[in-house]
């Protein structure tokens, strides 16, 4: 059997960290934390379930996942945001995919709880995530703060029977608070590779990604939380294409 590392990047995470150590307990061989300096409980909650806790300065995503990496001592890598847990059933299959010595990477549908709700529509589920893979294989790639783990062409991937359970939300509040923070860190992404928008894009791009989601993803099925989802998300569309349009103004 292959010893599992558990990495876990945080910034004021005390809300949710818990939950989250507490889900990994009886599959993780160690939990490594890296933290953006917290200003929070985080650190004392870290330390209480025995995580191995270090700090450095965040510089994206994609940098602060792939440093944090670089701590895990075992032969396996699972990697989990702060307000992800897995369920029941991928603990399990996690614990037996620590016996398949041929796989390269495995792959987890991700369900994410929203104000209270369980998002099954939406384009929100699957949402289907590589987070556990043979350590030194891949790295984090991506745009910020749109990061994905890839594994080198030719890799073997299994897909685990299960959920990782994401508390996404608490309120729409939180929502439009990390909207902004996301959008502002994916239109300086764009704007650094010199991508630009035009009108017809920036204003057809929302009612695009409403209709999608709502319509053809099955959002309506998901009530009240699943037109607040996709309406939200057509504006985090409009909100980066506009800020990236401000970028380009003020040069």
């Amino acid at each position: 059997m292959q010893a599992l590392s558990v990495v876990i990047i945080t910034f004021n995470e005390a809300r949710n960290i818990g939950r989250c150590l507490e889900s990994i307990h009886g599959i993780a061989d160690e939990i490594v934390v890296l933290d953006s300096f917290s200003t929070d409980e985080t650190e004392a909650i870290c330390k209480q379930y025995g995580a191995r806790f270090f700090q450095h300065a965040f510089d994206g995503h994609i940098e602060q996942k792939n440093r944090a990496l670089t701590y895990a001592r075992h032969p396996l890598v699972l990697s989990l945001d702060a307000d992800e847990s897995p369920d029941e059933t991928l603990k399990a299959s996690i614990l037996r995919a620590k016996h398949e010595s041929s796989i390269d990477g495995f792959s987890m549908n991700r369900l994410t709880y929203y104000c209270g709700t369980w998002i099954r529509h939406c384009g929100w589920y699957p949402d289907v995530k590589l987070r556990l893979w043979v350590a030194g294989k891949g790295q984090w790639q991506g745009t910020n703060p749109h990061d994905e783990y890839r594994l080198p062409a030719g890799s073997k991937v299994l897909h685990l029977k299960g959920d990782l359970l994401h508390y996404s939300y608490y309120s729409r509040e939180d929502h439009l608070r990390q909207l902004d923070y996301f959008t502002g860190i994916a239109s300086h992404a764009l704007f650094r590779q010199g991508k630009k928008v035009g009108l017809l894009k920036q204003w057809m791009s929302p009612v695009v990604r409403f209709l999608r989601d709502y319509v053809f993803q099955l959002g309506f099925l998901d009530g009240k939380a699943g037109f607040q989802v996709c309406r939200l998300s057509a504006y985090a569309t409009w909100l980066k294409y506009h800020k990236l349009a401000k970028h380009w103004k003020s040069i």
